[in-house]
């Protein structure tokens, strides 16, 4: 799908969403006023779901997330003072490799991307 064509199916969207809020349709859904449940494991393949809740119970972190974790506080850091002294090009760089290495190139893309608007605010641009 076209990158020209996604701002059309967002206006799309809201328009939709605007017309149903206006016609009440999310009034009085079960839940409302309530938080979230962001711990769900729906996307997690079924056959494995058990043993990704009896590690996240543990603690254990799985090392992709760690490595997303650094990676946004270094993209937080970028232009800054700290960020040069403490190595951060170098140290974001080698994030990217090992998360391009565990299969996740466009994660690893969009950080860089992160980064590189992060440079150009910092820089005033």
């Amino acid at each position: 799908m076209s990158r020209a064509l996604l701002p059309a199916y967002e206006t799309l969207i809201e328009q939709r969403i605007r017309e149903a809020t206006e016609r009440g349709d999310f009034e009085g859904l079960p839940g409302t006023g309530q938080p979230m449940q962001l711990d769900d494991d729906l996307l997690v393949p079924e056959e494995v779901r058990v043993a990704h809740r009896i590690l996240r119970n543990a603690g254990y972190v799985p090392p992709e997330a760690l490595q997303v974790s650094q990676i946004n506080q270094l993209v937080a850091l970028a232009g800054r003072s700290e960020f040069e002294a403490a190595g951060g090009d170098q140290r974001l760089r080698a994030l990217l490799i090992q998360l391009e290495l565990a299969g996740r190139p466009v994660a690893a893309a969009q950080a860089w991307q992160d980064y590189q608007d992060a440079l150009i605010r910092a820089r005033g641009g």
